[in-house]
């Protein structure tokens, strides 16, 4: 009988709509002002990533600042304060050449299994002491050599209620360049 009556009036059937439709359209809104925000971060990146390798490939650092810090300060000028620079991880590395990035140091398998084993013979291209699944070697390297720029960050959402929809968000660019001759 009560619902028969709420059924009837106008502005109790309108606030039910309401109540329905309310829920959706907030997280549809909330929903695209956070996808904004992840499309922005992640161009600032790629941005920050490309300008960190120009910056890098001359060997050009003004006094008192070195290679890293300026990489660093590049990522953190691109990012406009919305990174937490203590937790972007920027990674460089050198390697022979552009063929050989992300490969693993070359290796005799002698039990023809197609993998690494403990105690096969390997050549340590990056110096390190130990067999390593990519043979890069970390550093920013010198004149003439290939370097990988790889900048990563773990994202969050910014409010709580599409933080169930999309969880953490892990950004990562990477860029090859030669160096220059400097």
């Amino acid at each position: 009988m009560m619902l028969s009556r709420i059924w009837k009036d106008k502005k109790a059937a309108a606030a039910l709509e309401f109540a329905f439709a309310a829920p959706v359209i907030i997280m549809i809104t909330v929903g695209t002002l956070e996808l904004g925000v992840i499309k922005f971060m992640g161009a600032s990146i790629e941005n920050a990533v490309l300008d960190a390798s120009r910056r890098g490939v001359t060997g050009f650092t003004p006094t008192s600042v070195s290679r890293e810090q300026l990489i660093r300060g590049s990522v953190k000028d691109w990012s406009m304060g919305l990174l937490d620079m203590d937790s972007v991880d920027i990674i460089t590395k050198i390697y022979p050449s552009f063929e050989d990035i992300g490969k693993p140091e070359p290796f005799t398998d002698l039990n023809a299994n197609g993998s690494w084993d403990d105690g096969e013979p390997y050549s340590d291209i990056n110096g390190n002491g130990q067999w390593d699944s990519d043979m890069g070697q970390a550093g920013l390297g010198g004149p003439g050599e290939v370097v990988l720029y790889r900048v990563e960050y773990k994202w969050g959402v910014l409010t709580k209620l599409m933080e169930s929809v999309m969880g953490d968000i892990t950004f990562s660019s990477s860029i090859a360049v030669r160096n220059e001759p400097f």
